[in-house]
This record gives C-alpha cells, structure tokens and sequence, in this order.
C-alpha cells in the first residue's frame, strides 16, 4: 500500500510540475475551488496526513490550508515528499493516526489512513489534469487497489453536507474503464471538462460541476 500510495502521491507531482501561475484562477472539478485553491488543499493534506504519521495529527496547524505563492510547485513537491517518508516510518499497519478532519472522536489505522490519502490522491491527480486538459493514466496495479476503496466509501445524503469530500456516487457500468468507476464511486463525472478547454462545450462543462459541495 505504502509502495502504490507514494506512486499516487509522485503521479501528481508529474502534474503539479505543469502549473504555471496564469493558471492557478482556472476552474477545477470541484466546484467552489479553483486550481490554486485545490493546490492549497493538496499541499495541507500532504502536511496532516504527515504529522498524523508522526504521531502529531491532533495539532490542527498541521492541516491549516496557507495561500499559494509563486513557489507553488516547490512547496507542493515538498510537502509530497514529507508524506511519503512519514509514511515509510510505520512500523505497524495498526499504529493510530488523528484526522481531526474526518473525526476527532476516534484514532485509525494507519493501513486504512494510508489508503485515504492514496484515493484522495488518485482522484485530485484527475482534478489537475482536468483542470489543466492533461493526459492523466495511472498504472493498472494502483487503480486496481484504489478502486474498492472508492467503494468503501461511505455514500448517501451525507455527501451534500457543507465540507463533504465527495459528491454523491453517479451511476457507473460494466464498459466504463477503472479510473472511470473510481471517479463514478466519488461523485466525479468522468467527462468533465473545464469550460476553458478547447474541447469542452457548456453543456459537458455543467455535468461536471459540482453544484452541491463547497469543497472537493
């Protein structure tokens, strides 16, 4: 897990490497967020989910979203590389990690903590390189572990919640390819474009939006 979370966590690196400053006030999957909003998240995920590793996830600075800046790129391969050393110390797939932004009333497993922020991972990738109209192909092994755990994912009303993660899951069938059915399971519609794209028309721009979330 640990091997194909740092894939995840090293496959958006290869597309955060592409941002240019002119491009971080464009549209992203998620509704309320643009592309410098969604980097500010990504690189806060990064710094929690590393001090949670550490044993220090119950400090909330840890997880404080910060403003990009021009070092936007640098800043988000850093905190990419912080993760998955934090991740390399977990001597115990049973050691506790504190996500204060999923709960505050109980600790997880790292083994199950590891594997949210690989889901997290493999699905903001698709974010930026929709967002940027990138090719984004991960490898088969590591979709084939992301998938059951975007199915794991508790669904249902409570994804229309102010600060849900994810949109409620879209329908999804046997012809659609696995990153697809990831991104179905997630709420996300496979054929989003952004509105900026020369491929992209209004309609195909408004069944991708998000509506219901204030975050992604």
């Amino acid at each position: 897990m640990r091997r194909l979370h740092a894939q995840a966590v090293r496959d958006s690196v290869t597309l955060v490497r592409r941002v240019t400053p002119d491009a971080l006030s464009r549209p992203t999957p998620c509704s309320a967020w643009s592309l410098g909003d969604l980097l500010a998240h990504m690189t806060a995920q990064h710094r929690g989910f590393a001090a949670a590793a550490h044993g220090q996830g119950q400090d909330l600075a840890h997880w404080a979203v910060r403003p990009v800046g021009e070092d936007v790129v640098a800043h988000y391969g850093d905190a990419a590389e912080k993760v998955i050393a934090a991740f390399a110390t977990v001597d115990t797939p049973d050691r506790a990690f504190t996500l204060p932004e999923f709960t505050a009333a109980k600790t997880f497993p790292a083994a199950r903590a590891i594997g949210f922020h690989l889901i997290d991972y493999v699905v903001h990738s698709w974010d930026v390189a929709r967002t940027l109209d990138l090719a984004y192909e991960p490898g088969p092994e590591l979709l084939r572990a992301a998938l059951p755990i975007a199915r794991a994912v508790p669904d249902g009303d409570s994804r229309l919640a102010p600060g849900s993660a994810f949109r409620p899951g879209l329908a999804a069938d046997d012809h659609m390819g696995t990153l697809e059915k990831i991104l179905a399971a997630l709420g996300r519609s496979p054929d989003w474009r952004s509105p900026l794209s020369s491929g992209a028309d209004d309609a195909g721009a408004v069944r991708g939006a998000a509506p219901h979330d204030s975050t992604c």
